[in-house]
């Protein structure tokens, strides 16, 4: 079985990125499911050869978990944070799971963050 794996690995070695790209969709159709990355057929060819550095994350977003009990000062740091309206930001402060801020940088989230928490919100930063 290791010898079947080993020819396995070595032939998709052998496969260009347009091949391999082929072949995730063909396995995608035939066994119905998505790939998360189709990189990773790559990934997996070349890891044999060398392992990539992890890249650190450069962009985050903050979402509000609950308002709060001070829900108007949480509308009032979103709106100072975004150029949303009022009806907006009320709306995005009642909403779990709203992206108060998309693919900002480290300080910014943890800035908005701290100013969120402080009006009294649950706020998660991914």
């Amino acid at each position: 079985m290791a010898a079947n794996l080993e020819n396995l690995v070595e032939e998709l070695s052998k496969l260009s990125v347009l091949e391999a790209a082929e072949l995730v969709k063909a396995l995608e159709g035939k066994w119905g499911v998505s790939a998360a990355a189709p990189v990773a057929v790559a990934a997996a060819a070349g890891a044999a050869a060398s392992a990539e550095p992890v890249e650190e994350k450069t962009e985050f977003d903050v979402i509000i978990k609950d308002a709060g009990a001070k829900k108007i000062d949480v509308i009032k740091v979103i709106r100072q944070l975004t150029s949303l309206g009022l009806g907006e930001a009320k709306t995005m402060a009642e909403t779990a799971g709203g992206k108060v801020l998309s693919a900002v940088g480290k300080d910014a989230a943890m800035d908005a963050k701290k100013k969120l928490e402080e009006a009294g919100a649950s706020v998660e930063v991914k």
